[in-house]
């Protein structure tokens, strides 16, 4: 009887020390992303338990309804779109003042085999599920949710809002959420690499150890189906007084001509602080994709650029009055383009958004 009970006690001891093996493992990134995107981990994943509690069923549920209805209204256009009016990608795209905004970078330019993504919001730390308190989940992922309000309903982020909702919990910076927008886009995640740029744009490991002035970023490798990816998302001011004599200029240099997208980008571009970041754009893009809070039409030389409008120029919103454009207003008149029928930008609604394409006419075409 003792023995038996002894063999009883010892298989439940095995079982439970199993089990907490099992939870002191550190989940892969695409595991991670997929079990923040509200879609299930691997089979065999540490998440797995965690996937089968309620909250985890309302935070997936509350993910596939928000992510199906921006998939409904704009995604899918904007593919379909894209792949009528953006017909010679290159395999670079640069989005300055994008934030973590992947899932838009990839809806317009899901051609592209590198991404750079900017902004101020810091990196954050690689997300470990595994290690956080059970009971704080719930909280966790509902702050979580508050974080993409903006950008799943309107279009953009409110960098306040991503910003309060995330630093109030453990999971910290833009990781999380460049985790779901992969995740939500069908990618597969292979590596995180949390990375530095030096004075001359060269990349060495975010261990910690770089200097103060370092530019602090993020290396995701990625794939889409059988082709292998590269996204970086490095957080920095882009104004003159850091850009022109920061890494981040150089790195993008090594990068050569790509694509550059813009939107949502507070008029900034209209700024003579931030006539470095313009400069760059102009000598380094082959396309820019933009509505108008990108660089301003008159600063387009059209000897070396052809506009195409599309949707309808109204105006900046109330808060940047001051950047009406009547260059732009202009370039409308002539072209009388037809409303888009997806929203983008602080005019998010569909028949009151407006985009620019400005393709070079003195390059060859990419390769």
């Amino acid at each position: 009887m003792i023995r038996r009970t002894f063999v009883v006690l010892f298989a439940a001891w095995a079982v439970l020390a199993a089990g907490i093996a099992r939870s002191a493992e550190s989940a892969t990134p695409n595991d991670t992303a997929r079990f923040l995107a509200g879609l299930q981990p691997s089979e065999g994943s540490p998440l797995v338990p965690f996937a089968h509690e309620r909250d985890w069923d309302q935070h997936a549920n509350y993910m596939n309804s928000a992510f199906d209805k921006v998939e409904t209204r704009q995604l899918s256009k904007i593919r379909k779109w894209s792949s009528e009016h953006l017909t010679n990608p290159r395999p670079t795209l640069f989005y300055m003042f994008g934030g973590p905004d992947f899932l838009y970078a990839n809806a317009f330019f899901g051609n592209a085999n590198t991404y750079v993504l900017s902004g101020l919001e810091p990196v954050g730390t690689v997300p470990d599920l595994t290690s956080l308190p059970r009971g704080s989940m719930p909280s966790i992922l509902s702050n979580f949710r508050g974080s993409l309000g903006s950008i799943l309903s309107v279009g953009y982020f409110i960098t306040h809002e991503m910003r309060t909702a995330l630093n109030s919990t453990r999971l910290s910076g833009t990781l999380p959420v460049l985790y779901v927008f992969l995740a939500r886009s069908g990618k597969t995640i292979e590596s995180v690499e949390l990375i530095n740029l030096d004075d001359k744009g060269e990349v060495h490991p975010g261990d910690g150890q770089g200097t103060k002035s370092a530019v602090h970023g993020v290396k995701i490798a990625f794939t889409d189906g059988e082709r292998h990816k590269t996204l970086y998302y490095f957080s920095g001011d882009l104004s003159d007084d850091t850009f022109k004599r920061g890494g981040f200029a150089k790195f993008c240099d090594g990068l050569g001509v790509g694509d550059s997208l813009v939107k949502s980008a507070s008029y900034l571009l209209h700024s003579g602080n931030f006539s470095g970041v313009r400069d760059f754009l102009l000598t380094h893009s082959s396309t820019i994709l933009q509505d108008d809070t990108g660089i301003p039409a008159a600063q387009f030389d059209p000897a070396r650029w052809k506009l195409s409008a599309f949707g309808r120029y109204l105006g900046p919103i109330s808060i940047f009055a001051d950047r009406y454009q009547p260059k732009l207003k202009e370039i409308y008149q002539k072209q009388s383009p037809n409303p888009l029928d997806f929203g983008i930008g602080y005019r998010w609604q569909a028949d009151q958004s407006n985009l620019l394409v400005a393709v070079r006419t003195d390059l060859q075409t990419a390769q």
